[in-house]
């Protein structure tokens, strides 16, 4: 059974692990550890845990009974002073980590209540968040804040708020694995941050795992508008590495049939690595199809 290791964070990672989970892999998830939004951002600031968000996508999309689980752990709270805005799954990973003694604890005993196929691992187990430098100079600190900035500005380098030590089971993972699959995601977020982490980028690139980069469907305002292909692979080559393959969409959907921010990363980019496919999802042509994306994995690592 193939070791298969997926790195990333948000949607995109909980997409691909969902598809994943339908065929015998030994699958691990290093998820990024820099969101600062929404109910994640706040228990951040209140409480000083670290954040739960991606790590509660990931957690719900490996679990074998995933339509029974997904609505209520993803539940947001619309009312309560002090609740109103908070995932049920968050606050259930607090929780858990007050019981258990620790982050890490309250995810493996999540894993186990959920009973998840596979292991979600915190890229670092510090508490640490993003930074980016941009074209003009500006120097912007948080996921959130970033991402506003970038809607006028293009980022140039991704930094971290103070050197954070890899977590060991992320490294160890990555070390033993026979395929390591990256993205899809917020390119600059989720994904990227990951490799901020020194001995997670050493591991990776010593690895002689399938290594397969997964390009988004569409570009993400406030991080990749108007980025093309080619801007995709420079960037992910410039922090994580060498990829021996690059799986990107070729079913494009009209300009406009978005959100009206977005359009479809064009294909500007030929090289021999490069495995076009039809991996957009039909109703949200935004997003990948976690079918259609795990079926194109499964032929190129040569799972039937």
């Amino acid at each position: 059974m193939k070791n298969i290791v997926v790195i990333g964070g948000g949607t995109g990672l909980s997409t691909l692990l969902r598809g994943l989970k339908k065929f015998p892999y030994n699958i691990t998830a290093i998820v990024t550890m820099t969101d600062d939004g929404a109910s994640t951002g706040r228990l951040r600031r209140e409480t000083g845990m670290l954040p739960p968000g991606d790590i509660r996508k990931c957690i719900a999309a490996l679990a074998k009974n995933e339509s029974d689980v997904l609505d209520l752990f993803n539940y947001r709270f619309k009312k309560g002073f002090g609740i109103s805005g908070h995932s049920l799954g968050n606050l259930l990973l607090m929780a858990l980590s007050d019981q258990h003694g620790g982050f890490e604890e309250a995810i493996e005993k999540a894993s186990d209540i959920l009973n998840i196929k596979g292991k979600v691992i915190p890229a670092t187990l510090e508490d640490v968040h993003l930074g980016a430098e941009f074209k003009d100079g500006m120097r912007i600190m948080g996921q959130v804040r970033i991402a506003q900035y970038g809607y006028k500005m293009r980022i140039k380098n991704l930094f971290l708020s103070k050197p954070a030590v890899s977590n060991p089971r992320a490294v160890n993972s990555i070390e033993k694995a026979d395929v390591i699959l990256v993205g899809p995601g917020s390119l600059y977020t989720s994904i990227l941050p990951n490799f901020l982490h020194q001995e997670i980028k050493e591991a990776f690139n010593k690895s002689s795992a399938k290594k397969i980069y997964i390009a988004n469907v569409s570009t993400e305002r406030g991080e990749t508008d108007g980025y093309k292909l080619s801007d995709h692979i420079k960037e992910i080559e410039k922090y994580a590495g060498d990829f021996d393959i690059i799986l990107a969409n070729n079913r494009l959907f009209e300009k406009g049939s978005g959100d009206g921010y977005v359009d479809p990363v064009e294909l500007d980019f030929a090289d021999d690595k490069i495995v076009l496919a039809d991996v957009g999802d039909k109703e949200n042509p935004l997003y990948h199809s976690s079918e259609k994306l795990v079926l194109n994995i499964n032929k190129i690592i040569g799972q039937k």
